[in-house]
């Protein structure tokens, strides 16, 4: 189907808008973070948003401008338009629209995430591709966001008989699609109380939009049932943390690009340079996939989180896998990307693995022979006659990494990789100087 123009848009907006009596439409951006931000507008001022967009002070957005340039611009992107499920339909119903963030000269604004991605895509169009993801987002249902009861004891892809989280995700699903939202699957993950909905693999700009829609509406759905839902990448101690694996591959118009019915694998020769130059790269786009002090207390072995530089196919301990080809599913050809969380900016995470991926076939990169034997299980020695790396171990170590990379610099630009940077040191500092319950039942009664 063709796109719409933007005209095109506005006036299917419009009409949407009369059609359902909608009185308020929520407009929605990033921060740097990734933390969903928002501000209402009423239907009678939604032609001139579209139009002119609508000014906001960007001071005290995390990672957007100091105080002497504070003026922004959020213009509203018409294909984003969907009705909220959650707020009623009758009497004045709720929209929402995903903004772009421009500078009062209508210039955009280079700290905007959603203008980072779309700056990346550019550039894999520049080479002839369509970059497509598919992320899997893991998260917890817990009685209360005071503490980390879980509502079950299940387990991986377990049916409970009056499993309260069944009905969650049911709703969850279900609002998802009244959004425009395709769902494969939904189902219960290996830990207690944990869940996955997994969307239908699309366009990166499309799917990081919907990233933060998924977000907000499992948490909405989760306290609209008195529970509260989270996406925070290891709760709990002693059983498996949150990820996101991210499904992904580049098509040139209809054609997978990724795929060689030849080879032993049915990857063709760019996508083993993507793999290639998504694990040279891997271990300074961390800080970007697995943002968070607390990233790091999940990605540790013997947890199903990668930990090691390696790829296969069949091999869930590798950072990269292959899933197995199907004859006559070409087109869903593709790698998976297993160490970001769901606590990442998918704007800015979708950036970073694809200029790493895309460097990798600029470049020609080769990637090294595939690992199929569980790399947890062998030795340090091993490892190191196999030239297998490690992620970083900790936010500061992966602050570290991204610091002295070219690729992330480029990939999100001056502006927003030195907010980011910045942020993250001082969550580092902050955290670093914390005294811990470990530090207290360790050490207190020896010391």
């Amino acid at each position: 189907m063709a796109k719409r123009t933007r005209e095109e848009g506005k006036d299917y907006v419009l009409k949407m808008v009369k059609e359902h009596d909608v009185k308020f439409i929520w407009l929605w951006f990033t921060d740097i973070l990734g933390m969903l931000k928002s501000f209402a507008i009423t239907v009678e001022e939604l032609e001139t948003a579209m139009e002119e967009g609508m000014g906001f002070d960007g001071s005290s957005i995390e990672g957007f401008a100091r105080i002497d340039e504070s003026d922004m611009v959020a213009l509203p992107d018409p294909d984003s338009f969907q009705l909220l499920p959650w707020r009623p339909r009758e009497h004045r119903a709720v929209a929402r629209m995903f903004c772009d963030i421009l500078k009062p000269g209508g210039q955009p604004f280079e700290g905007d995430p959603r203008y980072v991605l779309k700056k990346n895509l550019k550039r894999a169009a520049d080479l002839g591709y369509t970059y497509y993801v598919g992320p899997e987002l893991e998260y917890f249902y817990f009685k209360n966001s005071e503490g980390t009861e879980v509502l079950d004891q299940g387990g991986y892809f377990d049916l409970i008989p009056l499993d309260m989280a069944t009905d969650l995700r049911r709703e969850t699903v279900l609002a998802l699609e009244e959004l425009g939202i395709g769902v494969e699957y939904s189902h219960h993950e290996v830990a207690p109380s944990q869940h996955e909905i997994d969307m239908r693999y699309t366009d990166a700009l499309t799917m990081a939009d919907q990233v933060m829609t998924y977000r907000l509406v499992v948490k909405q759905i989760a306290i609209n049932n008195g529970i509260y839902a989270t996406f925070m990448p290891k709760p709990i101690f002693g059983i498996n943390g949150s990820g996101m694996h991210v499904h992904q591959s580049l098509f040139r118009g209809e054609r997978n690009a990724f795929f060689d019915a030849k080879d032993s694998y049915h990857l063709s020769k760019e996508a083993r340079c993507y793999v290639a130059g998504l694990l040279k790269h891997a271990p300074e786009i961390t800080a970007i996939t697995n943002q968070w002090v607390n990233s790091y207390k999940r990605l540790v072995p013997g947890y199903e989180a990668p930990v090691y530089l390696s790829w296969a196919r069949r091999n869930r301990s590798d950072l990269i896998r292959v899933p197995e080809y199907r004859p006559g599913r070409e087109k869903a050809t593709r790698i998976e990307f297993r160490s970001p969380d769901p606590a990442c900016n998918p704007y800015l995470a979708f950036s970073v693995m694809l200029a790493a991926g895309l460097e990798g076939i600029e470049k020609g990169l080769e990637p090294p022979k595939p690992v199929e034997e569980n790399v947890y299980e062998m030795t340090g020695q091993e490892r190191q006659e196999r030239g297998i790396g490690t992620l970083p171990a900790s936010l500061l170590e992966a602050i570290m990494l991204t610091e002295n990379s070219e690729l992330v610099r480029k990939a999100l630009g001056e502006h927003v990789f030195a907010a980011f940077i910045k942020n993250k040191r001082i969550e580092w500092e902050n955290y670093s100087t914390q005294v811990t319950d470990y530090e207290l039942k360790k050490y207190l009664p020896i010391l």
